[in-house]
């Protein structure tokens, strides 16, 4: 499987993107896929994840009520919506795929494919 995330950008404090994770591989239907961020400085944390079948989402606390996680697997694609961005949120945005049993779903090495991770940039 192999990862594509896009849609990062510049936005300002209160706005809002959608981020894209589209993959290849026939396998990636059956991955849970997860977002993860990284801020300068800091460890990489986990945002939120959905099983393959859309029916279990994991959510970090740090953005419970304001980002969502979709996906379309006609399009081999996972969205992340995000909403009500905080200058916090600046980070670098990794989307992952793997098949973690749901104790490590948000714990990164519980996914085996990585993509290159899109900047997010929020100002305040």
């Amino acid at each position: 499987v192999q990862l594509q995330a896009s849609g990062g950008g510049l936005v300002q404090a209160g706005g809002s993107l959608r981020l894209s994770c589209a993959a290849s591989g026939l396998t990636f239907r059956s991955c849970t896929v997860g977002w993860f961020r990284q801020a300068p400085g800091k460890d990489r944390e986990f945002v939120t994840a959905i099983t393959w079948d859309g029916k279990t989402i994991f959510r970090g606390d740090s953005v419970r009520g304001r980002f969502a996680i979709s996906r379309d697997n006609a399009k081999n694609t996972v969205y992340l919506k995000m909403n009500s961005l905080k200058a916090e949120d600046t980070a670098v945005y990794y989307c992952a795929a793997g098949r973690p049993i749901y104790s490590v779903a948000r714990q990164s090495d519980g996914y085996a494919y990585w993509g290159q991770g899109t900047l997010v940039t929020v100002s305040s």
